[in-house]
């Protein structure tokens, strides 16, 4: 790797995030054009082309409804919370993901934040540890550009997914970023436009 950030930049990624995410490439052995296709297209997805660190959570009722059914199983409770994110952050977070319950307000402080969305306090605990930062105490951290690199990768690499990008599976990877494959041919499209820039 000649000059990482430099070829990053050239393959378009904004100058704000060509240096932290060829620092988070280097600390995690996202080291070939395929490891770093993969973990770069899929941080791009995330973050709407490296434009937004902070999980969009206002849902209109039926968004609500739609995306978590048992939680807002009725359009009393998904009116009640509409298009307020703070309150639904702290209802769908609450008492999991090692938050306190939604009174608590951990959903909203533990609300997704980086290029691969860190939730939840004990992902953000142990995120924090590996770092060498208290992102527990500061989780607005995870929104800066040095340290939505350094999660991704962290993620990345807790998560195994170099083993992935060596063969390809981008669905597999989607799955483990998303849960699901929502979003595949843009994550798609994203990753084979920077392999062929990289190589």
């Amino acid at each position: 790797m000649v000059d990482l950030s430099d070829a990053l930049h050239r393959a378009g990624v904004p100058v704000r995030f060509a240096s932290a995410l060829a620092a988070a490439c280097h600390q995690y052995q996202i080291n070939t054009p395929l490891r770093m296709a993969a973990f770069i297209g899929q941080c791009s997805h995330e973050s709407g082309g490296f434009r937004t660190l902070n999980e969009n959570l206002n849902y209109s009722a039926q968004g609500l409804r739609n995306t978590w059914p048992s939680r807002f199983p009725d359009d009393a409770t998904a009116n009640a919370y509409a298009r307020q994110p703070e309150k639904i952050a702290n209802k769908v977070y609450g008492g999991r993901m090692g938050n306190g319950p939604e009174a608590s307000g951990d959903g909203w402080r533990y609300h997704g934040r980086g290029l691969i969305q860190l939730t939840g306090k004990a992902n953000y605990q142990a995120a924090g540890a590996a770092l060498g930062v208290d992102l527990v105490a500061n989780p607005d951290l995870a929104a800066t550009p040095k340290y939505a690199a350094l999660t991704a990768g962290w993620y990345w690499d807790t998560h195994k997914l170099n083993a992935l990008a060596d063969k390809q599976d981008n669905t597999a990877i989607t799955k483990a970023i998303n849960g699901s494959t929502l979003g595949l041919i843009d994550r798609q499209r994203r990753i084979s436009d920077l392999l062929e820039k990289l190589q």
